[in-house]
């Protein structure tokens, strides 16, 4: 049986790979490919819908319902990262402009919800305000959510964005502080931690071009890598790029093993110093019921491994096509 599947991300250069791995799972019939979703962070929400079209469209699968959502953060103003992610959110490749976008979200995940009920898998790659607003306009759909994945938080680590924060949950900390406050079922959350391990350079993203052969995305893709590359060693973390978004595309779908800890986790939104910190509370002093389970480790060559095989599943498609 395919899992059904929607993403709600922010392309994005690491959603881009997520992107091209989930396409790969669709055309497998490993997945149900339901919808895309996306939010303002990366770039503008107008930007991310219009990559999240492109990059499916290059993977063979224009008809993938792709639809915009919450231009802004629940209540701060909107912060943008041209410096990593290129101009529109695509490295140095500007995608063209769909036509085809969805006009509202929210049916959606509606729609994938009453078709799906508890089967269905919702993954997190951008800021959760989308998510929150969800649970605002309708609770009671947001209460049949019972997989959701996020990619978000320095739990107990490092940020990268400031001292103690991750960029996901700095955009919007209030909605993330509201998602984990109510969270509809225990969130698989995939923290920095951990994704930090997944790194590409330039002989990887070399051997994936030419594992998508003819797949039209392959001719894009090392300009698209390039820009991230050249982000990573401005910060002086090397000619190469960690790959969140993919990495927990794969822990979602149990396609990667992982070793998990169900814990209980806040986000601070109001303290500006803190703002879009995340915790654990690994030893149960606060005494509330788990929300959360934690990714602690993940099998990092068997995620190059599983890249490869969904980047296989989609040449063998564009080969017969």
């Amino acid at each position: 049986m395919r899992t059904p599947v929607v993403i709600d991300c922010d392309p994005g250069i690491d959603d881009t790979l997520a992107l091209i791995y989930l396409a790969g799972l669709h055309v497998g019939d490993e997945i149900s490919f339901e919808a895309v979703t996306t939010t303002a962070g990366n770039t503008t929400v107008a930007n991310t819908a219009t990559n999240a079209a492109w990059v499916l469209a290059q993977c063979g699968l224009p008809d993938i319902p792709v639809a915009p959502g919450c231009a802004v953060p629940l209540k701060v103003p909107l912060t943008i990262t041209p410096e990593t992610h290129g101009p529109t959110g695509l490295g140095y490749v500007t995608a063209a402009t769909s036509t085809s976008l969805h006009d509202d979200w929210q049916h959606l995940w509606i729609d994938a919800i009453e078709k799906n009920g508890t089967d269905l898998h919702l993954i997190v790659t951008g800021p959760l305000t989308n998510l929150a607003q969800f649970r605002r306009d309708h609770p009671e759909h947001y209460a049949q959510l019972t997989h959701v994945t996020v990619m978000g938080g320095a739990v107990n680590y490092r940020g990268n964005t400031t001292p103690t924060a991750e960029w996901n949950f700095w955009v919007d900390p209030h909605a993330a502080s509201e998602v984990f406050e109510h969270a509809p079922c225990e969130i698989t959350l995939c923290s920095l931690e951990v994704t930090e391990r997944m790194l590409v350079d330039p002989e990887r993203a070399g051997a994936l071009v030419d594992k998508l052969g003819a797949v039209p995305i392959a001719q894009h893709l090392q300009d698209i890598l390039r820009f991230y590359f050249e982000f990573h060693e401005g910060n002086d973390e090397g000619y190469q790029a960690q790959i969140h978004d993919l990495l927990t595309c794969m822990i979602a779908l149990v396609t990667v093993d992982d070793t998990e800890l169900a814990t209980t986790v806040a986000v601070e939104a109001d303290s500006e110093l803190m703002r879009g910190t995340s915790v654990a509370d690994l030893r149960n002093h606060w005494g509330k019921p788990a929300n959360a389970h934690l990714v602690m480790s993940a099998d990092i060559a068997g995620a190059h491994e599983e890249l490869d095989r969904a980047a296989s599943l989609l040449a063998d498609r564009a080969r017969t096509d």
